[in-house]
């Protein structure tokens, strides 16, 4: 059944270059194949494996070149170690193909020797199948690349349509990925949290840091659906409530830059329970962006100092966003086509608890152990199942471009 739903969902990016890729991928073992590519891709491929030893032999020349400038050598030496992992590759494979002709020239020139024929059929099986490795290694090097993919990145979660249930939903959910990151090993830090009557969040943010991961968690933006009999609910009648979640790829000091004049900075008390813990103090900051009119408020922490530093962060990964959209908009279709746009207007999974179901529907896969989802558990299965259809797109527009 699971392995039907794999196929299912990496049918049509194949059937959008008339099959280029034929995937021998296992859902229900985890056991992976290299894929083998159509003859018409790996012409395409080896068009552009062609550049990119003419570009670097160019380089590699103009390196050695005596009367080259320090800036024309430092831009060369940049262009180079960029190559680099790709030249091995292809060194790797052009080695692999002079092994793979002389394993068949041999098998001609010794046709009736059984034993030489079978040992030589079979190292050529291991070198086709090497061969295949090394395609697929080079293919995905060099499809195209997001560079926001290896940042760390902001979680906003909010609630939605639904009232008190949408806000204990937004928490259950930010809970989720608080407990999918200690898993992951990645560290997941509060930036804050607005509750409400029934200490529900109304917001939540948090940023979150490790090893790809923006890259791993860009798909969860958009609007996450929950129906279940909420705790507020007296005839036991199933409700349905959004949450909108949105993922953003922190920005560094270089990506954006921000000027203290298009800045307002406003502070003010903390909300609280009152108390021992109401604040007595103006910690809470409001930042806001004059140019754009962004606003990020931020009462977490009980220093202003920690709290204007936490705000910045956010407005920035904000400010990166927009920009990011906006070149993204401009250079092609490419976000439109994307599994999702990212949007948060998007419906993107279905929460079933009556059923003890999560489905995501871009991709058609559901998950029947909603509790274990819930724990941060198996959300690499749509994860996954996301980056995988992601790059089936990249591969049917390589072939197509």
């Amino acid at each position: 059944m699971r392995s039907e739903t794999w196929l299912s969902l990496i049918r049509p990016a194949m059937a959008a270059f008339s099959c280029p890729l034929r995937i021998l991928r296992s859902y229900t073992t985890g056991a992976e194949l290299e894929p083998q590519l159509s003859p018409k891709l790996i012409k395409i491929m080896e068009q552009r494996l062609s550049l990119i030893e003419q570009r670097s032999a160019c380089l590699q020349n103009l390196i050695n070149q005596p009367d080259a400038s320090a800036e024309e050598y430092a831009r060369a030496n940049k262009e180079l170690r960029k190559l680099s992992a790709s030249m091995d590759l292809i060194n790797q494979l052009r080695s692999n193909s002079k092994e793979i002709d002389g394993l068949r020239s041999l098998m001609d020139e010794c046709s009736q020797d059984k034993d030489m024929i079978d040992m030589a059929n079979n190292e050529l099986g291991q070198a086709i199948d090497e061969e295949r490795r090394l395609h697929a290694s080079l293919l995905k090097s060099l499809l195209p690349k997001d560079d926001a993919d290896e940042r760390d990145c902001i979680l906003e979660v909010r609630a939605g349509t639904g009232g008190e249930e949408a806000s204990l939903f937004a928490m259950d959910i930010f809970k989720m990925y608080d407990r999918f990151s200690h898993k992951k090993g990645w560290k997941f830090e509060v930036v804050d949290i607005t509750e409400s009557d029934l200490k529900g969040y109304k917001e939540a943010s948090a940023a979150i840091s490790g090893a790809d991961v923006y890259g791993k968690l860009k798909f969860e933006s958009g609007i996450h659906r929950v129906q279940r009999v909420p705790v507020t609910e007296k005839s036991g009648r199933i409700h349905t409530s959004a949450v909108s979640v949105a993922i953003l790829p922190q920005a560094d000091e270089v990506d954006v830059h921000l000027r203290n004049e298009d800045l307002r900075i406003d502070t003010y008390r903390s909300g609280g329970s009152g108390g021992q813990h109401a604040n007595t103090t103006n910690s809470a900051v409001r930042i806001t962006h004059i140019p754009t009119g962004l606003t990020v408020a931020i009462q977490d922490e009980r220093s202003q100092h920690m709290n204007k530093a936490k705000g910045l962060k956010v407005l920035c990964a904000k400010l990166y966003e927009i920009e990011r959209s906006r070149i993204q908009s401009s250079r092609s279709k490419l976000r439109s086509q994307q599994i999702g746009s990212g949007d948060r207007s998007e419906r993107i999974r279905t929460y079933n608890f009556p059923q003890g179901r999560v489905t995501d529907h871009r991709v058609g896969i559901t998950h029947h152990s909603i509790n274990d989802v819930m724990q941060g558990e198996n959300l690499d299965v749509f994860i996954d199942a996301l980056l995988l259809q992601e790059e089936m797109d990249a591969i049917a527009s390589f072939g197509s471009s």
